[in-house]
């Protein structure tokens, strides 16, 4: 299902850590020279690495040091990359970034408001084909069901939430179910026959209808989600605060046209700031659960 560019054992994702570019003299610890991005997969490594090279850009003039872009294999491998210090700023979607700063110390600096509705948030959306004759979440009892991965927001976890409230065990209800990796397969996967329904963010929906990746007459939304806090951009919490701070405040003055230049944002017209407490509403969803965070 995994799309990355770069493998390496445990991690699989490029490993030379932010430290090893850091020096100490007089008990001050020097800025580092070079600034490791990590990527959560939506769609194809290679075409990722290339749509965010206007922000590689962008951050590297506005922050004076080299910025490395990396594309990581799933939402784990993004945890654990920072968890070990081998990228030291990520976008995660809301529980991963809860599951990164729970495991890895992550702190959330950023995340983006959508030119559309001017807010932050957004929404899972259950979505089937047509003609499958599926009209409501109860219609899913029987039928085949992809998820995004265990540990994306409105991939699995809200998706979870919703399908037990409707009296639908996703483990025991579906005739099967899996996880596509991302969540342009999902819609691929619908759209192709693959699955008779999915759970996507409405971001990722719209956002191929816009590119013609998909059919509105042919993927259709059957449910919709209450809104969920926006998808952070954190970074590493060991990383100087000078640093953090500096980061944060480059990606608030960033430009709407340097924005837009990334497509997979999914139409953000600037960014502001936000705190850790903002994700609490996802650590009570995932108590609901049972999830333990620690063991993911």
């Amino acid at each position: 299902m995994k799309n990355a560019i770069l493998v390496i054992p445990i991690l699989a994702v490029i490993a030379v850590a932010l430290v090893a570019g850091c020096t100490q003299t007089g008990g001050v610890i020097n800025m580092p020279t070079k600034l490791k991005m990590g990527l959560i997969p939506a769609d194809d490594a290679q075409e990722m690495l290339r749509n965010y090279q206007p922000i590689v850009e962008y951050l590297e003039e506005k922050l004076g040091m080299e910025v490395e872009l990396t594309v990581t294999t799933d939402y784990a491998a993004a945890v654990e990359a920072m968890k070990y210090k081998h990228i030291d700023m990520a976008w995660f979607g809301p529980f991963s970034y809860v599951l990164a700063a729970d495991v890895a110390g992550a702190e959330a600096i950023v995340n983006g408001v959508r030119s559309e509705t001017g807010k932050s948030t957004y929404k899972t959306v259950i979505v089937t084909r047509a003609d499958s004759g599926i009209e409501t979440l109860g219609d899913l009892k029987g039928k085949s069901f992809a998820f995004v991965d265990p540990a994306s927001t409105s991939g699995n976890l809200i998706p979870r939430k919703l399908l037990l409230e409707n009296g639908i065990e996703p483990d025991e209800d579906f005739s099967t179910f899996y996880y596509a990796g991302t969540h342009n397969a999902v819609e691929l996967a619908v759209a192709n026959g693959n699955v008779d329904a999915g759970a996507d963010s409405d971001n990722s929906y719209y956002r191929m209808l816009g590119e013609g990746q998909i059919d509105p007459e042919v993927n259709v939304i059957i449910y919709e989600s209450e809104p969920i806090p926006g998808s952070p951009i954190a970074v590493r919490g060991g990383l100087p605060e000078e640093l953090k701070s500096a980061i944060q405040q480059a990606l608030i003055g960033m430009d709407e046209q340097t924005i837009h230049k990334v497509s997979g944002w999914g139409n953000i017209e600037r960014y502001q700031a936000v705190q850790d407490s903002d994700y609490d509403v996802i650590r009570q969803t995932a108590e609901i659960l049972g999830l333990d965070l620690q063991s993911m």
